[in-house]
């Protein structure tokens, strides 16, 4: 935004907790503004109001769907997903009641509503009943760090820094049963056990809700020596590990938009994901899109990608293209849009 609009006033809202600052760097109509109104306080829709209210905005933009109930002139939410509609029971109670006792209102009072993808603009359409004329998609894009070329002393390093031979399988993702790992694990130990692979499972991500039963699951299936769990990985290691990787498996039950497949096919890596939620709409014909209850068509799939070299190179061909269709230069542009419409109004 910053470097395509240079005329309008944008103020970023802080919790006066963060000491980070989202400032771009050399603007001068960006200022930053502290907030007290905790985050996901269950008063929160109130107090945010209360705190805007001498602001006077033309648009005030909540990003993670709870709008204040008042202090601006028109109010966009954007909408990530509605998993927790679809499957209630991949979230804590606490979270669960949070989301649910406010979407409804969330999106009656907002004047405008962003989806990440047409999925979910969808979903909010038939589930919520919202007008197709309150709801716009657009898309978000990856961080600009997996499109730049990693040389091979790069990728090697790190690759030496985890232990790790190239070509492994890769997941990333909060691990939560939303995240389908257990049917990554089980398809990985048939590949395994019937030598169609000894490359290593690598999970890249932060433990999450009931993740106790993945790694229950990496017991029961003697997988300890052949699957490592990392944590804390950073976007540059990250963007090192895609392209060593032999492919990136996501096998989830819903993702409202899906980063990793779209980090991943950045890279120049091949993705096998879910048919399900909007991962269709990311990867597109790049990779196979397989049902994420299908065992033998996630065992068949990544085995083609890791043992084919003519498979490989086609999924990062299809998949260099897809990812072009996003850029964060068009989320600006297209958000900016519909600031500029509503404050006409």
């Amino acid at each position: 935004m910053a470097d395509i609009d240079y005329d309008s006033s944008f103020a970023l809202f802080h919790s006066k907790k963060d000491a980070n600052s989202y400032i771009p760097d050399g603007t001068a109509n960006f200022e930053r503004t502290d907030l007290f109104t905790p985050c996901h306080h269950r008063f929160e829709r109130w107090t945010l109001g209360a705190e805007l209210f001498r602001h006077r905005q033309d648009v005030f933009h909540s990003p993670d769907f709870i709008p204040p109930a008042y202090g601006a002139a028109n109010r966009v939410i954007t909408v990530h997903d509605l998993n927790f509609l679809h499957y209630p029971e991949f979230l804590t109670k606490e979270s669960r009641r949070y989301y649910l006792d406010q979407i409804e209102w969330a999106v009656r009072v907002a004047d405008y509503i962003i989806a990440d993808s047409d999925h979910t603009r969808n979903d909010l359409m038939q589930i919520l009943g919202v007008s197709d004329d309150k709801v716009s998609t657009v898309y978000l894009a990856a961080n600009p760090i997996y499109s730049i070329p990693r040389t091979t002393d790069e990728i090697e390093s790190v690759l030496r820094q985890f232990n790790l031979p190239a070509g492994f399988v890769l997941f990333v993702g909060t691990l939560s049963p939303r995240k389908n790992v257990i049917l990554l694990l089980s398809a990985y130990e048939i590949l395994l056990n019937s030598s169609k692979t000894k490359a290593p499972l690598v999970l890249v991500g932060a433990t999450g809700w009931l993740s106790d039963e993945i790694f229950d699951t990496v017991s029961r299936l003697n997988l300890g020596s052949q699957v490592l769990h990392l944590e804390g990985v950073s976007d540059y290691e990250l963007s090192c590990l895609y392209p060593a990787a032999g492919l990136l498996a996501l096998p989830s039950y819903y993702e409202g938009f899906g980063l990793p497949p779209l980090e991943a096919m950045t890279s120049g890596c091949p993705v096998v994901s879910s048919n399900r939620g909007s991962l269709p709409e990311i990867v597109g014909d790049a990779g196979p899109l397989i049902d994420p209850e299908n065992i033998d068509g996630w065992v068949s799939s990544m085995e083609i990608l890791l043992k084919d070299e003519e498979a490989r190179e086609t999924a990062r061909t299809k998949g260099y293209a897809q990812a072009k269709r996003f850029s964060w230069e068009n989320t600006a542009r297209e958000t900016l849009e519909i600031y500029r419409i509503l404050a006409k109004d």
